[in-house]
């Protein structure tokens, strides 16, 4: 196991509550930084973020809620793997529920809307030209996840929210670049389809991006060991 390195540990005790934890955890596993099947060991994070025990297990409790974090009696915490089952799973309901995202958001579009699309959009082109990979993933995740808020359905946020984070544990095990996997151009188009207004190319758009997303899957990517107190010294 690594061990935390003398003044690698910025937070000072107690700074940190649970939300801003799970939240920091969050960002790392969604930007691939902490790879799927990574043991979270209550006490070593509880070094690293100079809190109790009692504040990790909160914060891997609502992690394990969300689907993130995996807690199995007597093993501990791990960040979630799934299955290649699991993945077929999540993309068969992605592709029935974000079809009707992109329809109720086309016909619920304000000028308001398209800013906020417009803003997202820039920044994943920012992100790309740096280039900056932890961005570029976080953000294409992001975008589907702006797409259901600006639908204005707070059941249909919660979900893909959920979808899309266990879509990015499956990049993460199963694609062969993470860069492959979400071409560049694929939400400005489905974006510029939302603010014409026309629902059928936005929907055929991520249909075709989610078949892209899918085609770029194998079978045989597994988890190394993770730095952690490097990771969250640098966060």
């Amino acid at each position: 196991m690594t061990t935390t390195r003398p003044g690698k540990n910025r937070y000072r005790r107690g700074d940190l509550g649970a939300a801003e934890i799970a939240a920091k955890l969050y960002s790392a596993i969604l930007e691939h930084r902490i790879p799927p099947g990574t043991k979270l060991a209550e006490s070593r994070l509880a070094t690293i973020f100079a809190v109790n025990r009692t504040r990790i297990r909160e914060v891997l409790s609502r992690l394990a809620y969300e689907q993130v974090v995996e807690l199995v009696p007597h093993h501990g915490a791990h960040v979630a793997k799934p299955s290649v089952e699991d993945a077929r799973d999540v993309f068969e309901a992605r592709r029935l529920i974000e079809p009707f995202t992109v329809r109720k958001l086309t016909d619920t579009l304000t000028a308001e809307k398209t800013v906020k699309l417009r803003e997202h959009l820039d920044m994943e082109a920012e992100a790309r030209r740096v280039p900056d990979e932890p961005s570029i993933i976080r953000l294409s995740g992001e975008f589907h996840v702006l797409l259901a808020d600006l639908a204005e359905n707070a059941a249909l946020l919660r979900t893909i929210r959920e979808l899309s984070m266990r879509t990015c544990l499956i990049i993460s095990l199963y694609s062969k670049s993470t860069t492959q996997s979400c071409r560049a151009d694929e939400h400005e188009s489905i974006a510029e389809s939302i603010i014409r207004r026309d629902a059928d190319a936005a929907v055929a758009l991520i249909l075709e991006h989610f078949d892209h997303v899918q085609g770029s899957l194998e079978l045989d990517r597994q988890a190394g060991d993770v730095d952690l107190e490097g990771l969250f010294a640098e966060m």
